[in-house]
């Protein structure tokens, strides 16, 4: 998943910038979902605009930690 995509989707499921959204609310599979944030985590200009933390829902590894959601900056634009 790219991080257009990703954004796309959250969008999709958030309805705008800076809510909170369920990971497996996002659609890709649990190994692709990790993968991506593990990577858009990994790289500062991307990981300044996403948030994850661990709450109650379906829990993934991003980088070892254990993560169930997400909320996104409206400033990503800026890198799109």
């Amino acid at each position: 998943m790219t991080l257009r995509e990703a954004v796309q989707k959250y969008l999709a499921v958030a309805g705008g910038y800076g809510k909170a959204v369920a990971l497996d609310a996002l659609g890709p599979s649990h190994d692709e979902t990790e993968r991506s944030f593990s990577l858009f985590d990994e790289d500062y200009h991307i990981s300044r605009f996403i948030h994850l933390r661990n709450d109650s829902g379906e829990s993934f590894q991003i980088n070892g930690f254990p993560q169930t959601h997400v909320s996104i900056d409206a400033e990503i634009q800026n890198i799109l």
